[in-house]
């Protein structure tokens, strides 16, 4: 009995440096040398862009982030709830310009309209959000000055609200509004498999600098924060989420990210 308890205490404590180690994780989001073509094919950048392979909702229930009310995806009656419906691959990158972003999708049923339908709400439709702070701070806010959702519908005919930015000013919160065309080039392309690709790049300066007169070009060494936001409605009114690297729209929840050197250089397939 003693030899059990020491054994559990044991699990328990190493768990907790488990999560702590979570938590402390800095991620390194890689410099690109060479701007790749926005075509809806990572292969170009892929293997040179921030990743840490697949994510599903039984991954997330083992990080220090999850929560069941917020972590979710909807089940319909006849379908095997031990298997989780959606997974989905991740890539960032950036360069002195842009932010570049990547999804790889697998999901069994893609969900982009819904009844009550406004612009804004993205989040009622099969989308991937990367939510960033920038710079990072220490100041708990919500979508104030320096927070920024680019927001992006998993739909191959690219709506006008198909690229999203929810931001913040000084002065007001929670701006909602369509990624300005000159600041946001990306594809939605369906695979043979059924799976959905994603590829965008967003226009660090009139984002991040857009109404900012503090805002600095980023440089190697900058410190972010970083949430990603999957939308999984499946015929849900608000439906399914997977949340990595936070816990919601207060960004000291978000995870710390770093711009760093390239991992290595490619070359240019023009």
């Amino acid at each position: 009995m003693l030899i059990n308890s020491l054994v559990l205490l044991l699990l328990f404590f190493l768990q907790g440096i488990f999560v702590i180690a979570q938590e402390e994780i800095v991620r390194k989001i890689p410099f690109l040398q060479v701007t790749p073509k926005i075509d809806g094919n990572l292969t170009e950048w892929e293997s040179f862009a921030y990743s840490d392979g697949q994510w599903n909702l039984d991954r997330i229930k083992k990080s220090s982030w999850y929560s069941p009310k917020r972590n979710t995806l909807t089940y319909h009656p006849g379908e095997d709830s031990t298997k989780s419906d959606l997974n989905a691959i991740y890539y960032m990158a950036w360069d002195n310009q842009y932010f570049y972003f990547g999804a790889k999708v697998h999901d069994n049923q893609i969900d982009v309209e819904e009844l009550n339908h406004q612009p804004k709400r993205w989040y009622y439709k099969d989308a991937v959000a990367w939510f960033i702070e920038a710079p990072r701070d220490t100041i708990p806010e919500k979508f104030s000055d320096g927070d920024h959702a680019f927001a992006f519908i998993l739909d191959t005919t690219k709506p006008d609200y198909g690229a999203w930015w929810r931001h913040g000013n000084a002065t007001e919160s929670y701006i909602e509004e369509a990624l300005p065309k000159s600041a946001v080039d990306f594809v939605v392309k369906e695979e043979i498999d059924g799976g959905i690709i994603l590829e965008a790049r967003v226009n660090l300066k009139q984002t991040l600098g857009n109404d900012n007169l503090a805002w600095e070009a980023p440089k190697i060494g900058d410190s972010y924060s970083m949430m990603i936001v999957h939308c999984d409605p499946d015929g849900g009114e608000y439906g399914g989420h997977l949340l990595i690297y936070g816990k919601g729209d207060l960004d000291s929840t978000w995870g710390e990210i770093i711009l760093a050197a390239e991992k290595q250089t490619f070359q240019d397939e023009e």
